[in-house]
C-alpha cells in the first residue's frame, strides 16, 4: 500500500521497457483499423478530432527521443517525480494544444506517421530506462525512467481515447495498464493527503488518502473500489465520479467515501 508520506514508488526498468514498447504495438494497430471516416470523428477531447488525436499520440511516442537527445542538465535542477507531473500536466495543456495542431499539420499519413514513430523510437530504448539519467523537461527535470513511465500514461489513456471515439478496440499491455493505474494512485494520495480513505484498484493498487481519522487495523470506514480502466478514466477527467457511482462501475462506502471533490488526478 502506498500513501502520500511514504517513499515515491519504483518502477522496475525491464517491465517499463516491455510495456511501452507493447503498448505502442496496441496502439499502432487500432490506427491501422481507422476509416477516413473514423479519423474524422470526433475524439471525446474539446476540440479535437481522431485524426489530431492520432498526431498527439504520434508526439508523445516521439518525446523519448527528443527530450534524451538533449544533453544532461548541468547543474540539474530539482526532479519532478511522478505524481507531481500527474498534478501539473493542465499547465501546459495550451503548449500541447498548439503542437499537436502542427503536428496533424505535417502528419501526412497517420498510419505511416505513427509507425515511423515507433521506429524512432525503438533505438532509445535501453537509455529510456536508465533511473540514473536525467532529461530535461518542461517542468524542470525528470529521470529517464520516470519520464518513460509517463508515456506508458499518455499511450494507455490516449489509446482508451481512440477506442472509445472510434469502437476500435486496443488491446492494452497488461503491465502497461497496471503502471498506469498505480502512477494515477499515487498521485491521488498526493493530491488529497491522509489516511482516512482507502481506495482499492485490484489487482493493481491501493492507497489511503483524505484528511480525516487514521485507520490503524480491521476493515476501514471508508473505501472506495473500482477497476483499472474505471480508475484510470476517473483520474483522467473522462468519467464522472457521479456517472461512475450510478453506474455501478464503483463502490463507495463511509461518509468520506466521495473523491468527486479530488477528481479528476491528472491535470
Amino acid at each position: 500500500m502506498t500513501s502520500a508520506g511514504r517513499r515515491a514508488r519504483s518502477y522496475d526498468p525491464a517491465r517499463t521497457r516491455a510495456a511501452l514498447l507493447a503498448e505502442v504495438g496496441a496502439v499502432r494497430d487500432v490506427v491501422r483499423a481507422l476509416t477516413a471516416e473514423q479519423l474524422a470523428l470526433p475524439s471525446g477531447l474539446p476540440g479535437w478530432d481522431v485524426r489530431l488525436l492520432v498526431a498527439h499520440v504520434v508526439r508523445q511516442i516521439d518525446a523519448v527521443g527528443v527530450l534524451l537527445g538533449e544533453a544532461e542538465p548541468d547543474p540539474v535542477p530539482p526532479v519532478t517525480g511522478l505524481s507531481v507531473w500527474a498534478v501539473s500536466t493542465a499547465a501546459i495543456a495550451e503548449r500541447l494544444d498548439a503542437s499537436t495542431r502542427e503536428t496533424a499539420a505535417g502528419m501526412g499519413d497517420p498510419v505511416a506517421a505513427i509507425d515511423a514513430a515507433a521506429e524512432r523510437l525503438e533505438p532509445w530504448m535501453d537509455e529510456a530506462v536508465r533511473a540514473d539519467r536525467i532529461v530535461p523537461h518542461v517542468f524542470g527535470a525528470m529521470r529517464a525512467l520516470d519520464m518513460t513511465v509517463t508515456r506508458l500514461v499518455e499511450l494507455v489513456v490516449h489509446g482508451d481515447d481512440l477506442a472509445r471515439a472510434t469502437g476500435v478496440e486496443v488491446a492494452h499491455d497488461r503491465q502497461a495498464v497496471a503502471a498506469v493505474t498505480r502512477l494515477l494512485a499515487d498521485a491521488l494520495a498526493v493530491k488529497a493527503p491522509g489516511n482516512s480513505v482507502e481506495v482499492r484498484i485490484p489487482p493493481y493498487a491501493a492507497v489511503q488518502c483524505v484528511e480525516g481519522p487514521r485507520h490503524t487495523r480491521g476493515t476501514p470506514p471508508n473505501v472506495v473500489e473500482t477497476d483499472p480502466m474505471t480508475w484510470i478514466r476517473l483520474a483522467t477527467g473522462r468519467l464522472e465520479w457521479r456517472d461512475a457511482l450510478e453506474a455501478a462501475a464503483v463502490s463507495a462506502s463511509g461518509e468520506r467515501a466521495d473523491l468527486g471533490p479530488y477528481l479528476p488526478v491528472l491535470g
